[in-house]
């Protein structure tokens, strides 16, 4: 498995491009300029994508989604508590996003504990609220370690906003104390933003959730 990441759009938010051993592709999350650059590596890796996962539908990872979607073919998987963020045209632009927010159809709702089956891989995924509601983690087990694509809702000793529509942060520390600590110290997180780091890491060094 290979992975892609590109820190794209007006806010530096990283997409990843997850190329697996064999089959097709899959993208998680979709700023501003994902479908330009995502499409480059596709033709070079000569793969389809299959997938478009979005930890969370704040218009800064989601604006590139309809418009792959549409040129790929790809379906569009988000958190069903945050679907009016993405499909209600205006709905972002009432609180944070630029007025010509782009709107998507997301075509399947992950559920908390679920497993996805995309290309090969067995993609586990858990609802994590705090810094958005449909918030969703999305775990990865390969031969090299776990990886976890958090979103915004942990970053390197930093953890996402809860002061947006729909933000509560005691619910985001028990969702990174419940869906991010118990996994394996040496899983890697990759966050929405910034540098990626890892589970033992933030429990030892995070200080707004200490694992202990």
């Amino acid at each position: 498995m290979r992975i892609y990441q590109f820190e794209l759009g007006p806010l530096d938010t990283n997409a990843y491009l997850i190329i697996p051993d064999s089959g097709g592709a899959i993208l998680i999350d979709a700023p501003e300029g994902a479908a330009q650059t995502v499409s480059k590596v596709l033709e070079k890796e000569n793969r389809k994508l299959e997938a478009i996962l979005l930890t969370h539908c704040h218009w800064d990872h989601s604006w590139d989604a309809a418009e792959l979607s549409k040129s790929t073919g790809a379906k569009i998987y988000a958190g069903e508590e945050g679907r009016a963020l993405l499909e209600n045209e205006g709905f972002q632009a009432n609180y944070f996003s630029p007025q010509n927010m782009r709107t998507a159809k997301i075509d399947k709702f992950p559920k908390d504990g679920e497993t996805l089956n995309i290309s090969g891989l067995k993609i586990k995924c858990y609802e994590a609220p705090g810094h958005c509601p449909g918030s969703i983690l999305y775990y990865i087990q390969d031969a090299g370690g776990g990886s976890l694509y958090a979103g915004d809702l942990i970053f390197q000793e930093s953890v996402g906003r809860a002061d947006l529509w729909g933000g509560d942060y005691s619910e985001l520390k028990k969702s990174i104390r419940a869906k991010v600590y118990t996994l394996p110290g040496d899983t890697k997180i990759f966050p929405g933003h910034g540098p990626a780091t890892s589970v033992a890491h933030e429990k030892a060094n995070n200080p707004f959730v200490r694992g202990n």
